[in-house]
Formats: structure tokens, C-alpha cells, sequence
């Protein structure tokens, strides 16, 4: 009788963001071909998705995302602990610190980590401090993965290019999602509805948009922002003191983002630093023109002039001028609409995803 392998995955929170998602969507992938568990800080948004398809779900209390020596070293214990409990396979860790620890405690446990870096903390963009441990933190953990698996081919030349690990390990596969069965959006439809979703917390920045928004003179626009976090208040009381109130929804978190996106006509994305963000991936999916800055991976799925509009970090103007373009011209949101969602199609598709994932963790598995 064929045994099927054991896979754990390790993710350091379970709020729902971008990780979590591509976490959520890779355990539904290979639910069928391994024994598949899930190991976190908390009990969250993902930790009710993974139990909701019976996947078994570990909770390791010391996981905590802020650098603590003492937590660190009983969440490394405690990850010991859980590999020596279910004897996984292969471990296939997320996040900046869940894969430190995981790394940490697989090598201990011999059991080979693939590690995801969904975004460095050492990309540009970073307070300095921070980029300096991340990158010294990232050099001594490297050689304890056996692939550590970049979301953009800009992470992974950012990693060679600052010595964190080498070619046979650093490998790229892009973010991929499932194409479900909702209602396209209609970008040429007027007035123009604007979106944003992401959380409200560093790196995203919803400030830049709204004084974006209120460099424009056209009052029937509106923009949702969807999402919550640390400075969502202070978003709203900028929007009051631009007097923009009206024209700003905050929505908070929703679980129903494609049909949002089905009623929108613009996407956009401030923000600092990303990997390869998901939440562009669902707006060219539901056939939206974006805006999105010009940073990290965000340029591999938004093609400037053809699919979207890129613009520089926290280039209040330029955002307003990306706005009013696309806000002025229902036929090029059109456009723009149906190429992003062909490239979705042919680069961007869960399938895609699955399959690239499956080569690297054969691979590791017949080393």
C-alpha cells in the first residue's frame, strides 16, 4: 500500500493577507497527494479556512513576528517538538520569521525546509536598521533550507546580488490563483469606482492615495479601501482633513473581494515594498486596469502602458496623474482591463503554481 508523504507548512500569523492566501491555496493543492498540516501563532482567518477542509492545525504560542530571543528560542523548542509529534516529510515554511524558526528547528530535526520569502525585509523601501538584520539574519539561515523559493525574479536577483545563498538554491515561482467563476468587471463603465484592498499596515500606503485623490477635481469619483489594520484610523482622520470624506469608503475587511473588484472600474496599489502581490493578481483577474507603484515584483505582473500604470513610491503627483489618465479614459480602462486579464491567464493561474511547487519539492525530496 502507497504511503502518502507529510507536508508542514509554517506560517507565522493567520490574519488573512497575501501569505496566508498563497499558504491557504497550496495546502488545498496538495490536500490529495500528501498528508498536509498547517502550524501557526494563533487561531485567525486561516487557521477557520484550513480547518473548515479538515487539514490538521498546530498552534506554536512563541511564533511572534517581532525579534524576541526568549520567544524565538521557545518557538524554535516548540517547532522541534511538533516535527518530532507528526514527522513530516518535508517542511515548507512563509514568512520572514516562521521560516527562520522553522529552518532553525528542521536542520535540528533533519528534516528538509523549503523556505517562501514572500518579500525581503532587506529590499528598498525597508527602514536601514531593519534591512541590515534582516540581511545578516537571511545570510545565516540561507544554507539551513534546501530551496528557498523567491515570488519575483526581481527578490530572487536581489537575494544573488547580496550574497543570500546561490543559484541552485534560490529558485522562482510566481504567485498563482484560482480563476473562480464571478462576474468581470466593466472598466469603461462611468462615473469610475476606484479600489484598493490591503491591509493598513507598513508596507501598504493608502495616505499617498488619498492625497492623491484630493489633487483631483472630478467629485463623482469614489474609492473603497478594503482591509484593516494599525493605521486605519489615522487614514480616516487624513481623509476628513482633506476633505475627501465623502468620496472614501472604509470598508474593512470583506469577504467578498471579487465581487468588489466585479463593481469596480479602477485597482490600485500604494505601497512601499512587495514580493508579488496577490491582490494585484485578483484585479487582473477580474479584468481591471492598475495602478500600482513601481516597486520589487509589481512590474513583472503590471506592464506599464499596456496592462496598467506604474508610478514611483509616495509620488503623491504622479499617482494623481495616473488617476486622472485613466479616470479620463473609459476606452484605454477597457483596454488595459483585458490585457491584464490575459496575462492573468497565461502566466498567473494556480495550475501554474501548483505544478512549479511540485517540481521543487520533488526535488528536494530526492536529495
Amino acid at each position: 500500500m502507497f504511503l502518502k508523504k507529510s507536508l508542514l507548512y509554517i506560517i507565522t500569523q493567520s490574519e488573512f493577507g497575501g501569505a496566508q492566501s498563497n499558504v491557504l491555496d497550496l495546502i488545498k493543492g496538495f490536500q490529495q497527494e500528501y498528508n498536509v498540516h498547517l502550524a501557526t501563532s494563533t487561531e485567525g482567518s486561516l487557521t477557520e479556512s484550513i480547518a473548515a477542509i479538515n487539514v490538521p492545525v498546530h498552534l506554536l504560542p512563541n511564533l511572534i513576528r517581532s525579534i524576541n530571543l526568549f520567544h524565538d528560542y521557545l518557538a524554535i523548542k516548540e517547532c522541534i517538538s511538533l516535527i518530532k509529534e507528526i514527522k513530516p516529510d518535508l517542511i515548507h515554511a512563509h514568512s520572514s520569521k516562521a521560516g527562520l524558526i522553522a529552518r532553525v528547528a528542521g536542520w535540528i530535526c533533519k528534516v528538509p525546509v523549503v523556505f517562501t520569502a514572500h518579500g525581503w525585509g532587506f529590499s528598498p523601501g525597508n527602514p536601514a536598521i531593519r534591512r541590515w538584520i534582516v540581511l545578516l539574519s537571511e545570510k545565516l539561515a540561507a544554507p539551513l533550507a534546501k530551496k528557498i523559493i523567491c515570488v519575483s525574479e526581481t527578490n530572487r536577483h536581489l537575494a544573488l546580488g547580496l550574497g543570500v545563498s546561490n543559484q541552485n538554491s534560490l529558485v522562482t515561482v510566481h504567485n498563482g490563483i484560482n480563476d473562480i467563476p464571478v462576474s468581470l468587471a466593466n472598466p469603461a463603465h462611468q462615473p469610475a469606482r476606484l479600489i484598493m484592498v490591503a491591509r493598513f499596515n507598513e508596507p501598504k500606503d493608502q495616505a499617498t492615495l488619498l492625497k492623491a485623490i484630493a489633487q483631483l477635481s472630478d467629485q463623482s469619483i469614489h474609492l473603497d479601501l478594503v482591509g484593516s489594520g494599525s493605521a486605519w484610523e489615522s487614514c480616516k482622520d487624513l481623509a476628513k482633513s482633506l476633505g475627501i470624506q465623502d468620496q472614501v469608503s472604509f470598508l474593512g475587511d470583506r469577504a467578498d473581494v471579487p465581487q468588489l473588484l466585479a463593481q469596480s472600474q479602477i485597482f490600485i496599489l500604494c505601497t512601499h515594498y512587495e514580493g508579488l502581490p496577490i491582490s494585484i493578481l485578483e484585479a487582473m483577474r477580474a479584468g481591471l486596469p492598475v495602478i500600482a507603484t513601481k516597486v520589487n515584483g509589481i512590474p513583472e505582473e503590471v506592464e506599464h502602458g499596456k496592462t496598467g500604470l506604474l508610478v514611483p513610491d509616495k509620488d503623491v503627483k504622479e499617482v494623481a496623474k495616473a488617476l486622472s489618465t485613466l479616470i479620463e479614459s473609459p476606452d484605454l480602462r477597457q483596454q488595459m482591463g483585458e490585457a491584464g486579464r490575459q496575462k492573468f491567464l497565461e502566466e498567473f493561474t494556480i495550475e501554474r503554481m501548483i505544478d512549479e511547487t511540485r517540481t521543487v519539492y520533488e526535488q528536494v525530496l530526492k536529495q
